[in-house]
């Protein structure tokens, strides 16, 4: 066996220190990787030669990419970019897409000093005033929020140390938060490779919103610089750009929607996988067996439900609280309607192997006020500043619906579609039932979860967060795991 270290992450700027850069772009890299199915030589022989034969490497990239169409070749070039000073709008467009990695400044870091973006569209018309005015509300009452939160939750919590009191500062950040726009700047970094980064820059460049465009073409102009025969298809087209208003015009000739009757719950398990214990338990005895899948789906349904519990104790026995669950999980598939507020859909979108459906933020919706607001006698201040937001995001909607939410804060609500495996779901549960998470996506994810375990009863048996999961795992074993303890950070 041979392995060596091919490439890895450098910084740039310490890159361009470098006497002679010509030979370390990352094109380099998909060029020998593309012809390892072709030539006799060793991996490591065909990187050197493409390092010196820059030029044919990136003809043959090009070849390879759009002539043979194997894209594929593209993900082996790897970016990383600093972004900074994009509205939290403009994040979540940025971060629908599930195969990069985002690691995103925290709102309990924002300063508030005029830093908060104002839309291109509105920059010359009369709207911008309104805009501008209602955001400074907003931020003030983020500071005015902040404050008496912070006094209520020392107050009412006996904190001695330094990191606890920090602790519960944060907590009133993250509960003052509620009343900040979408409009507010936010920063990140992103690694993506070559394949998606063009999918991201393609889109982008159809966008309705000026910002997501602008970021789109940042992004090329630079990437491009440094290997330009790996982003290929990165203009605007009709696809992009039609297809949604498209589907939107067919649905406002032929909708005929049933009366709205009372207040939709916030989650709804709108569909699950019809005897999804069985698929997962039959999954099992496939990888095991050697018989095919009809066959063990037969034994599993005459199987009695004691002898199932075995199986998925068997199946589980092992998993400690950092465990993912084995594979065979993914069998059993769920799909939830959810009703959740910016601030809490800011978090759920992380989870990207989940398939997310969007629609807009609804003002019809409501808005989520923290329990916290309430406590320190600032709800009625707070619906009147949401009161004002929503006449100025409907003045702006009628002229110019693409950028109207950004005036909208992290206390508005959208609906969404949210499918996700048993597998995928455990990895919700562990991180988001935990109290540690926020209290909003904490709600969700209970209920969620509480759904599930109706619906899959064996194969849920063991959903929730990651402190109780000890507990969790005692009701199912009758003893605790190994591991009884979250490892301190």
């Amino acid at each position: 066996m041979k392995v060596r270290v091919a490439g890895f992450n450098v910084d740039y700027d310490a890159l361009k220190k470098h006497k002679s850069t010509t030979h370390l772009t990352p094109e380099t890299l998909p060029a020998a990787y593309a012809r390892i199915s072709r030539s006799p030589k060793p991996v490591d022989e065909l990187r050197v030669q493409a390092c010196k034969e820059v030029k044919k490497a990136r003809a043959s990239n090009k070849t390879i990419i759009f002539g043979m169409g194997h894209h594929s070749v593209a993900e082996h070039a790897v970016f990383n970019f600093d972004i900074i000073g994009i509205s939290r709008r403009a994040v979540e467009e940025l971060e629908l897409y599930r195969l990069c990695s985002y690691t995103e400044k925290s709102q309990r870091y924002v300063t508030l000093k005029g830093d908060f973006v104002i839309p291109e569209e509105l920059k010359d018309t009369p709207l911008k005033k309104d805009f501008v005015r209602i955001v400074h509300y907003q931020n003030e009452c983020y500071g005015r929020l902040f404050k008496k939160i912070a006094a209520y939750n020392l107050a009412h919590n006996r904190a001695r140390t330094a990191q606890g009191k920090k602790l519960l500062e944060n907590h009133a950040k993250e509960d003052a938060r509620y009343i900040l726009s979408l409009a507010t700047q936010a920063q990140l970094g992103m690694t993506a490779n070559a394949r998606n980064l063009e999918l991201i820059i393609r889109r982008f460049a159809s966008h309705p919103m000026h910002e997501v465009r602008q970021l789109g073409a940042r992004l090329y102009g630079l990437a491009s610089r440094i290997a330009p025969s790996l982003l290929l298809f990165c203009t605007a087209n009709a696809y992009d750009q039609k297809t949604y208003s498209e589907i939107a015009q067919f649905a406002k000739k032929n909708e005929n929607a049933p009366p709205v009757s009372g207040k939709e719950p916030d989650v709804i398990l709108v569909r699950y996988t019809r005897n999804a214990d069985n698929e997962v338990l039959a999954a099992l005895l496939f990888h095991v067996t050697g018989m095919s899948l009809k066959a063990c789906r037969h034994i599993i349904a005459r199987m009695s439900i004691t002898k199932k519990k075995v199986l998925f104790k068997t199946a589980c026995q092992h998993a400690e609280l950092y465990d993912t669950m084995l594979r065979e999980f993914e069998q059993a598939n769920l799909t939830y309607q959810l009703i959740v507020s910016a601030g809490c859909f800011g978090q759920l979108k992380r989870h990207r192997l989940a398939t997310l459906i969007c629609q807009e933020y609804d003002v019809r919706l409501g808005a989520t006020v923290p329990e916290s607001v309430k406590k320190v006698g600032e709800e009625k201040a707070f619906m009147s500043i949401i009161n004002a937001t929503e006449k100025v995001y409907r003045a702006i909607h009628r002229r110019y619906p693409a950028v109207s939410s950004y005036v909208l804060t992290n206390a508005h609500r959208r609906r969404v579609v949210m499918g996700v495996n048993l597998r995928e779901l455990y990895h919700v549960s562990r991180l988001r039932e935990d109290p540690t998470a926020q209290w909003d996506i904490r709600s969700i994810s209970t209920q969620m979860t509480r759904l599930a375990r109706k619906a899959m009863p064996i194969c849920g048996q063991l959903l929730g967060g990651k402190e109780d999961y000890p507990r969790i795992y005692k009701r199912v074993f009758k003893h605790f795991p190994k591991v009884r303890h979250t490892p301190e950070p």
